[in-house]
């Protein structure tokens, strides 16, 4: 067993840049385990400051020097940043505030028409609606409980916000214009001799930044398309359901089937089975099915080459160890692991 072990050992761990690579990752994951809520306004800063850094490539490309492009995307930034905690935050906490107070009135409607299904077919029959009504009332005061204590806790929400909303458009700004300092700092204490690392972040930065800056925009364009039909409809809720809906693009293949069921619920509790109610769904598939056929394959030219398998493995683990931001970067994590293991260095069978 110890010299199975030891062959192992010589073949993945022989050459220095292979130890290097473990010591980096070693290290980074350490650092994101055990200090992910110091570090978090940074992390996210570092994340906008990537996103942002594609678009400013776009304008040096186009001859236009860095500080002038650095200063009107950072200026963009800001105005969309100020438009989300000004106007959009507190637009969709407000629906989100009225569709919890008509979530009664939603579970008394729904009731009755459970009620009435063991008269129109002989599949269900009383004692399992009851159950299932009973089900749903517990559902919906766990929701509820959860909401009151949330709410609770706003004001930490609140102070946090205003802390993110300082400190993050700050250390993008520096991490902007200073780059090539920050960088050339952290390579500084990196061996001569670190190849593999570098061509790795190279492919890495390719397929990733391909991904994460064209799920951006599929999120901002899903959204918007979504909101317009949903406003012109008068549908209850139209920017909250055109957000979640817009986020519901981060998990692939799943989030568009969860999402379906508010919508649904939405528009049938508000106008029944009827034009309005096809209407909005109709819509809704459209801009599904366009997202599906045209957008996606329009944003992410450049595919990630994974089987589904590991695409919805990489959701699962990566969402169960950081949350959100896990789902948002499962792909381009499982990426990175793909791209370790075909790029990492190791002995030949000649010399074990």
């Amino acid at each position: 067993m110890m010299k199975v072990i030891k062959k192992w050992f010589h073949r993945y761990f022989s050459d220095p840049q292979a130890v290097l690579l473990a010591i980096l990752l070693l290290t980074s994951f350490t650092v994101l385990m055990t200090m992910s809520q110091m570090l978090a306004p940074v992390l996210a800063s570092v994340v906008i400051a990537y996103l942002l850094e594609g678009v400013i490539k776009t304008f040096q490309q186009g001859h236009i020097p860095r500080f002038i492009a650095v200063f009107f995307v950072y200026s963009t930034f800001i105005t969309v940043l100020m438009f989300i905690i000004i106007v959009l935050l507190p637009l969709v906490y407000y629906q989100l505030t009225q569709l919890v107070q008509e979530l009664p009135s939603m579970v008394i409607k729904g009731h009755q028409l459970l009620k009435d299904l063991p008269g129109k077919t002989q599949l269900i029959s009383d004692i399992q609606v009851d159950a299932f009504i009973n089900s749903i009332n517990s559902r919906v005061q766990d929701i509820g409980n959860s909401i009151l204590s949330y709410s609770l806790s706003g004001i930490t929400a609140v102070i946090t916000l205003l802390i993110y909303s300082i400190l993050v458009p700050l250390l993008v700004f520096f991490f902007l214009k200073d780059k090539n300092t920050i960088l050339n700092w952290f390579i500084s204490f990196l061996p001569k001799d670190h190849n593999v690392a570098k061509n790795i972040g190279l492919e890495m930065d390719a397929q990733m930044g391909n991904y994460v800056r064209g799920k951006v925009y599929e999120i901002f364009l899903v959204g918007t398309f979504t909101y317009f039909p949903f406003a012109y409809l008068d549908l209850n809720f139209a920017s909250l359901l055109a957000v979640l809906v817009g986020l519901s693009v981060i998990i692939p293949y799943v989030g568009a089937v969860i999402i379906t069921i508010p919508v649904f619920l939405v528009a049938y509790f508000q106008w029944g089975i009827g034009p309005d109610f096809f209407w909005v769904m109709g819509s809704y598939l459209v801009i599904q099915a366009l997202d599906g056929n045209i957008l996606v394959p329009l944003l992410f030219s450049e595919a990630v080459n994974l089987h589904p398998v590991a695409i919805i493995v990489s959701v699962l683990v990566f969402g169960g160890i950081w949350g959100v931001w896990g789902v948002f970067f499962a792909i381009p994590l499982a990426t990175l692991v793909k791209a370790l293991l075909s790029a990492w260095p190791r002995a030949s069978l000649e010399e074990e």
